[in-house]
């Protein structure tokens, strides 16, 4: 727990030492064309908006690359991946950071707003599925269980227990049920819906199944979450790896059909465990193209990738996918940039 309180501290310290910025102001280039080039000192601005869930590793990776360029101002804040993607796609923003892939109706919001941009591997990190300490009752969950407890049928379970109306197999115990999970609007939200529920929503509402939950009080912040699940004895819910490693809580095994595989480094790099995913940045080209601080500051991140993504408490990438990112970011700043990777268009 050591090594994850020193993560949470360095992250707060990049919060605070990165000077804000108006959200909707457009970066400015200054002289140079990266960092150290020529030993011309870079200026501008730099907005990064999203994912909260990615915010630790960018916040990370601005505060080393400030500390190397005082000239530039970053500001990086977490209200979700799907309100990231509002504001970047309006061109508010230079960079956003998601835990997900940008939906095909995003990626027509920043068609119509004439918005190209970049996507970029940065991550792995697993969908941790987490209760309260005190919760010994519960040690593996799965697929049907998840679903019988928060799939999109069971608003009227109340305690665990309750869930086998809906599919669970597990015993579970006969006690309240106090959820505290992301809301909509938040890509960890998304993705547990993907690889958590949809195969059994599918089998069980048939044809066209609601891509959601059941109803809850939605979080914004895995933070808020990982409180509310200190604050009571049988709560349930799901934040991303780093913060689940860094809280005080209990990590519950997940059974994808395999046998039950707890979360951590090695079964995420392996794929072993079933809910794992990749975590994204996504950078607007022409902000890039007008900001010589931009270009250097992605540069950077993907350079020390590895580095900033484990000091944040996430996986890194297995190399071949890193060294993908890094390939088609290079093109994006040579002016050629593989069309799949920077389109406009939905898909």
């Amino acid at each position: 727990m050591h090594r994850s309180r020193l993560v949470v501290a360095v992250v707060a310290t990049a919060a605070l030492s990165l000077l804000a910025v108006a959200c909707g102001g457009d970066s400015e280039s200054g002289g140079g064309s990266g960092s150290g080039s020529g030993g011309t000192e870079l200026t501008g601005s730099i907005f990064a908006t999203g994912s909260s869930t990615v915010e630790p590793i960018t916040a990370l990776a601005g505060e080393s690359f400030n500390g190397e360029n005082p000239g530039v101002d970053i500001t990086v804040e977490g209200p979700g991946t799907g309100d990231g993607f509002k504001k970047f796609c309006a061109g508010e923003a230079d960079i956003a950071n998601a835990s997900r892939k940008i939906k095909d109706e995003e990626a027509g919001l920043c068609q119509a707003a004439g918005v190209e941009y970049v996507e970029l591997a940065i991550a792995s990190d697993a969908l941790t599925v987490v209760t309260n300490v005190d919760n010994t009752a519960v040690t593996c969950l799965k697929l049907e269980d998840l679903y019988g407890l928060v799939g999109p049928e069971s608003d009227n379970v109340a305690k665990w227990s309750d869930a086998s109306q809906f599919g669970a197999t597990t015993q579970l115990p006969d006690a309240e049920l106090k959820i505290f999970a992301p809301g909509q609007e938040s890509g960890t939200y998304d993705s547990f819906v993907e690889l958590a529920l949809s195969k059994i929503t599918e089998e069980r509402v048939g044809e066209d199944p609601p891509k959601e939950t059941r109803t809850y009080g939605g979080l914004a912040d895995d933070n808020e979450i990982v409180r509310g699940i200190q604050s009571s004895p049988t709560s349930f819910g799901w934040v991303g790896f780093a913060f689940a490693e860094q809280a005080e809580v209990r990590e519950i095994e997940v059974d994808g059909g395999e046998g039950c595989v707890a979360p951590s480094a090695e079964t995420v790099a392996d794929g072993s465990y079933p809910l794992s995913r990749t975590l994204y940045i996504y950078v607007n080209k022409a902000k890039a193209a007008a900001s010589p601080a931009l270009q250097a500051f992605v540069t950077y991140y993907l350079d020390n990738d590895e580095q900033f993504v484990s000091d944040a408490g996430y996986v890194p990438l297995p190399t071949e996918q890193l060294e993908a990112s890094k390939a088609t970011w290079a093109a994006v700043v040579s002016g050629g940039a593989p069309a799949e990777t920077t389109t406009t268009a939905a898909g």
